[in-house]
């Protein structure tokens, strides 16, 4: 839908009354209309809790209905199993796309990889090899990975080489089964003291471990907060990058509601030809069924410019 066609279905749809999402008196599944979106953007569970209930399902459902063709769940390890099959089950009925999942234990407070202490490495790549079940049980094919807090005591370089080790290792898991991990760098504001933090580290790291299954998951609200330049950056890193997740600052709500100008960046990822998925990793703005409505309205306004 272009912008034009956006704007003036809305004028209409105020002009007569009538609240989107109700028509004739019935509540439809579609708020605007199912839109077709050029871009995959993946919601989380609980984004539009009021409008679908609280069941996972019929939040996948609701998603699917209102056109997103991607989900994203971080913490999809640690539900039941029936659960991840059901939800597998319904996004291959209803032609959704799994996004990321957390692939390991974050170690907010302990160097992790970076320290290169072998125990670490070793729960590390258990936990890698715990997430290949996962991922084959959700159709999941991208998994994030957190190389953990900063070693005070090494140098920089030293710290590197560890974390590039680990990373060759769990690639070596990976790769038989097609599965990616994409690393996260984030930003120090809401993380201080982690070892990974921008995206050119990140893009030396993947180049270093020379992996298709290791690459870049660049959060555009972290990259933001962290360096800014981001159409450079996600440029300069367009190769090694798998995986976008998106959050507008501050406030890490949906797009339109911060400093980032979000339809250029999404213009320039569609012009760029990427074909994976972009995570909605962010709050609503608004509280309640108002505030969901508004995430549907912003992503249709935003994806509309492309």
């Amino acid at each position: 839908m272009k912008r034009r066609n956006f704007v003036s279905a809305m004028a209409a749809t105020s002009a007569l009354g009538i609240v989107p999402g109700v028509v004739m008196g019935q509540t439809r599944n579609a708020i605007y209309g199912s839109h077709k979106f050029n871009l995959k953007y993946a919601p989380h569970l609980g984004m539009f809790k009021n409008l679908a209930g609280q069941n996972p399902i019929d939040q996948l459902n609701f998603m699917a209905d209102q056109g997103f063709t991607a989900f994203e769940d971080n913490g999809m390890k640690g539900r039941p199993i029936d659960l991840q099959e059901k939800m597998a089950s319904t996004m291959a009925k209803r032609g959704i796309s799994t996004g990321v999942f957390v692939a390991h234990k974050i170690y907010w407070q302990k160097p992790n990889l970076a320290s290169g202490d072998e125990a670490l490495r070793e729960e590390f790549l258990k936990q890698i090899k715990e997430s290949v079940e996962v991922a084959k049980r959700v159709n999941a094919k991208w998994m994030t990975v957190v190389p953990g807090h900063v070693d005070l005591r090494q140098n920089m370089g030293y710290q590197t080489a560890h974390v590039v080790e680990s990373l060759k290792r769990a690639s070596d898991i990976l790769e038989p089964h097609g599965l990616v991990m994409v690393l996260e760098p984030l930003n120090f504001r809401n993380h201080p003291g982690l070892f990974l933090s921008e995206s050119p580290q990140a893009y030396e790291i993947c180049k270093a471990v020379d992996s298709p299954s290791c690459k870049i998951l660049f959060d555009i609200y972290h990259q933001q907060i962290q360096e800014g330049n981001l159409i450079p950056n996600i440029e300069g890193c367009w190769d090694e990058i798998a995986y976008f997740q998106i959050g507008d600052n501050p406030g890490r709500n949906e797009p339109t509601t911060g400093e980032i100008n979000y339809k250029n960046v999404f213009k320039t990822i569609h012009k760029k030809g990427f074909n994976g998925i972009l995570g909605m990793e962010h709050g609503n703005s608004i509280k309640g069924a108002t505030g969901e409505k508004r995430v549907i309205e912003a992503y249709v306004e935003s994806d509309s410019f492309l």
